[in-house]
């Protein structure tokens, strides 16, 4: 990298390009004059690069404003068009709705304002266009109030500005500033207030019943906002290195900044409808998500003690940094501690971090981005960051009954993960008392689910030595990974007829022979002699008995005799039981369950139906409150379903993009051809229509071979849209499938409406009826899951480890969780088909806690749950 590339990218860091300093204004003289030298001959690279380094490492944005405002004493026309090129990136970020573009940009226009290089009263034109959209957007008449979250982001984009240049605006345009303060004021009056209880991490934050409504992310801002305004705009955490070359920025020529349009506003709602509202409202926070939902992990008294608007803009510096360096996890952990800040964040660094993971409906990135970056801050900050994680970790223990079940899921994924990575050691015996909890107890449940993680991340024994100092926690490790094949004659078992038809499909096998002679050996010898199921059995366990030594050999099995299950179990009731045996035969490995099913799906062996059907049976529907084992095959087989539609959604906008380039070609060579033929040319002296015989040859043959591209691309898209046809009918009738399951399942099991009419109450049915029962029980009655003294001393006397929920509301509760989870996950998917599941499922009959649940996920509006 050339020495001027180096100095912009490392400004403000402590490296060798700087020498020993730290001092950003050493930083920025140094950096300017190298620039300047190279201006002359590279002014377009410069240019390009500073841009890309403002845009990408947004937190140094005040150290790239100044650079620029003391290039604009040098050479305004390079700086003129430094501006032009900011405008251009700035309208098309505002033509794609690319949110971070428009919001980074918008602080750089800030910061440039503040070095002299921007007139004030442009910035502020910005704000006023960007504020008139978002209020025309509520506007029933001229706008679509359902797209709210467009307005939303573009006011929230103006105040997070402020903190950037808001003394300077205040100082040199007042009148102008405060008349946008007064036009957002305005705004927040008429907006919805945002709830979205169903994205929050903690499934009590959704009962009203406290009567307090929190604020939303743009009220709470706004707050910020005003706190920062009447302390005089004093910011400790934005450095503001312009006041250091004030005297010299002062005699820089001010640019405007070019005209900027928003994009047109939505079609007005054309009929009063919730259905209608609540699909174009997902569409437009699909567009403009809310970037950051608060995780309050900690206690106030270890959060550092920041200012309001300081907590805020931490927060952007770290998530800035996540997002520009999702690329490189070392370079992220380095920029993540060395913000340009003059306070310690640690806390409030895990809780950002923590509040990415855990965000709904998904995270920013794959779960395992920020897995690596909390290890390499763990390696970055040693003495403090894994103390840091480690509380975090117990304050979520704490509240993990309360916590969403997709966060839960997540937090298990990444703990287990993380603990693999430092040898697997924790404080196990702090958490011993789970084993004093009943079975369905959350805290319980967790802890045996990281176990079982573990042991996919390592091997059992390994796992059971980093539990010796609470060694009684073995109860809660998986049963060691071994096959359940009922057809081994190694323990001594008798052997039956049916043990000489596997160790005969076993020699057939081995023998090499194919898919269709074992089916023909089934059909003949096998099904006349004996029952159906037995056929299964014997199939299902031999062949997967084949392929148990590694993935590999499943696979190879799979491609080869997949044939065989397919012609036993031709229908979904055949395929719920093919399932079911291989469950059976990997009883004793879940993961291994969740892989062979999932990879039969993939073989089109058995249907997304089947699964549901299975998972749905009554030995699963037993398991759902104790064990992710029946989730996990179920969000496999919804994931795979989802990602062959996005696959041929995909394939489809590509065969369109080629079908326009086909006809264009087509097109062409026909032109050219025609020309060709009507051309007169001379042939021995006489005039003659058309081209000389070779090219016309060569031209024709060129048209021929152009149309027939076209055709066959049209054919190939035409093919690829019924195949989608297709699979979004199958995909109706999986989500119908799956929520007339949960309906049935549900309305068997929750108490009557009148007794549990929020998640609350229904906690609360088993506590009241113990309160009830409290005098006349004895302090020493044995819990009969767990056959252990459910004492209030198990640890150390603390009531918190009592746990109240009975075993039938907390089965409830964690199905309504799934249901929850399934409706936010797949929401683009279940509102189109919304009609037809309100038809036939979420009717005036069901439980309305059910058809809260999917509403929630949903972020469908509230009052249509009374809607049939």
């Amino acid at each position: 990298m050339s020495s001027w590339k180096s100095l912009l990218l490392r400004i403000g860091d402590n490296c060798p390009d700087y020498g020993t300093s730290s001092d950003f204004k050493e930083h920025i003289e140094t950096c300017f004059g190298v620039i300047r030298r190279e201006l002359e001959h590279s002014s377009n690279d410069i240019l390009t690069f500073l841009l890309q380094c403002a845009e990408q490492l947004p937190h140094k944005i005040p150290l790239y404003g100044t650079l620029v405002g003391l290039l604009n004493l040098e050479n305004e026309d390079f700086v003129k068009q430094m501006v032009e090129t900011t405008q251009a990136n700035f309208q098309d970020a505002l033509d794609f709705g690319n949110c971070d573009m428009i919001r980074i940009l918008m602080r750089f226009l800030t910061v440039m304002m503040c070095s002299k290089v921007l007139q004030p009263s442009s910035l502020v034109v910005v704000f006023e266009t960007l504020l008139s959209s978002a209020a025309t957007t509520l506007d029933e008449e001229k706008g679509n109030p359902s797209w709210q979250a467009r307005g939303d982001f573009y006011v929230s984009c103006i105040l997070s500005c402020l903190p950037w240049g808001g003394s300077e605006l205040v100082e040199q345009v007042p009148e102008e500033i405060e008349s946008v303060m007064v036009g957002i004021e305005a705004y927040l009056s008429i907006r919805r207030h945002n709830s979205d209880t169903g994205l929050s991490f903690f499934e009590d934050d959704d009962e009203s019943g406290r009567g307090v409504v929190e604020k939303d992310f743009l009220e709470d801002l706004w707050g910020r906002i005003q706190v920062l305004s009447s302390n005089g705009w004093k910011v400790d955490s934005v450095p503001r290195p312009h006041l250091s070359f004030e005297a010299q920025l002062v005699a820089g020529k001010s640019h405007e900044f070019g005209p900027i349009n928003t994009p047109e506003q939505p079609e007005p709602l054309s009929e009063v409808s919730g259905v209608l509202y609540g699909k174009q409202k997902h569409d437009a926070e699909l567009k403009y998500p809310q970037r950051i939902r608060r995780l309050n992990i900690f206690p106030a008294s270890k959060i550092e003690d920041m200012q309001p608007i300081d907590r805020f803009i931490v927060e952007e510096y770290l998530l800035d940094v996540l997002l520009f360096l999702n690329g490189c996890r070392k370079e992220c952990a380095s920029f993540m501690v060395g913000l340009p800040v003059p306070f310690r964040y640690d806390y409030l660094m895990a809780e950002t971090i923590f509040s990415q993971l855990l965000l709904l409906p998904l995270p920013p990135f794959k779960p395992i981005y920020y897995t690596l970056v909390i290890m390499d801050l763990c390696k970055a900050l040693p003495g403090a960051f894994p103390g840091v994680v480690a509380g975090a970790v117990r304050a979520l223990f704490e509240k993990i009954a309360d916590l969403d079940t997709e966060c839960q899921t997540r937090l298990i994924l990444w703990f287990s993960h993380h603990l693999s990575n430092f040898q697997f050691i924790w404080p196990w015996e702090e958490w011993a008392f789970v084993l004093d909890l009943p079975k369905w107890a959350p805290q319980r449940v967790f802890v045996q689910e990281v176990l079982e993680r573990e042991v996919r991340l390592s091997y059992w024994d390994k796992v059971k030595q980093s539990i010796e100092n609470a060694p009684a926690l073995e109860e809660l490790l998986p049963p060691k990974g071994s096959p359940n094949f009922i057809y081994s004659i190694e323990d001594g078992r008798e052997k039956t007829e049916q043990h000489a038809l596997s160790a005969e499909l076993n020699n057939k096998v081995k023998g090499r022979q194919t898919a269709r002679e074992i089916i023909s050996w089934v059909e003949e010898s096998v099904f006349p002699n004996h029952a159906w199921d037995v056929a299964l059995k014997v199939v299902v366990h031999t062949l997967l008995d084949i392929g148990s030594k590694s993935f590999t050999h499943l696979i190879t099995v799979l491609e080869r005799y997949g044939q065989v299950f397919a012609r036993i179990c031709p229908d979904h009731d055949k395929q719920v039981m093919l399932i079911a045996e291989v469950s059976s035969y990997w009883k004793n490995n879940a993961q291994m369950t969740a892989i062979a099913i999932d990879r039969m799906m993939g073989y089109r062996l058995i249907s997304n139906l089947a699964i549901v059907r299975w998972v749905f049976s009554p030995a699963n529907i037993e398991q759902f409150h104790t064990s992710d084992r029946p989730w996990e095959v179920l969000r496999n087989a919804i994931s795979k379903t989802y990602n062959r539609i996005s696959d041929l959604r995909n394939e489809i906008s590509s065969l369109k993009k080629s079908v326009v380039s086909a006809e264009e070609a087509a097109t062409k060579a026909k032109t050219e051809l025609d020309a060709a033929e009507s051309k007169l040319s001379l042939v021995d002296g006489e005039p003659v229509l058309g081209d000389n015989p070779a090219r016309l040859k060569r031209l024709k043959a060129n048209a021929e071979k152009a149309k027939e591209e076209e055709v066959s691309v049209h054919e190939s898209l035409e093919a690829k849209e019924a195949l989608l046809a297709r699979a979004l009918d199958e995909n109706e009738a999986l989500f119908l499938s799956l929520y007339k399951n949960f309906s049935n399942v549900l309305m068997e099991r929750l108490p009557d409406p009148s007794r549990a009419r929020t998640l609350r109450e229904l906690k609360s049915i088993q506590a009241d009826e113990m309160t009830v029962d409290l005098d006349e029980s004895s302090v020493m009655e044995v819990d009969n899951e767990s056959g252990r003294p459910n004492k209030s001393q198990s640890n150390g006397g603390k009531e918190s480890n009592i746990y109240n929920v009975g075993e039938k509301e907390q089965w409830c509760l964690s199905t309504l969780g799934y249901v929850k989870a399934f409706a936010r996950q797949y929401a683009s998917e279940i509102w189109a088909h919304i009609e037809k599941l309100d038809a036939d499922v979420f009717t005036e009959n069901v439980h309305p806690l059910f058809k809260k649940a999917v509403y929630s996920g949903l972020s469908r509006p509230i009052n249509d749950v009374s809607s049939g």
